[in-house]
């Protein structure tokens, strides 16, 4: 890969995760979907976002594939 198109994926790398970082609170879905794991006890609780991540992978794999296009 050119390094110029290198510098430019890691910038719109950096921006959306900025962008997730400031807004994902306020989307009602990330972090909340079928598959996300959750269990709380009374002084134990744990998180894992597994449909979430799975999610995401997939979405930054098709831009990646998009930008090597």
């Amino acid at each position: 890969m050119h390094p110029g198109k290198l510098l430019i994926l890691a910038g719109l790398v950096l921006i959306a995760a900025g962008l997730l970082y400031l807004y994902g609170g306020k989307l009602p879905f990330l972090g909340k979907l079928p598959g996300d794991i959750r269990i709380q006890r009374d002084n134990f609780s744990f998180y894992f976002p597994l449909s979430t991540c799975i999610l995401l992978s997939v979405l930054v794999s098709f831009l990646l594939w998009l930008f090597r296009r």
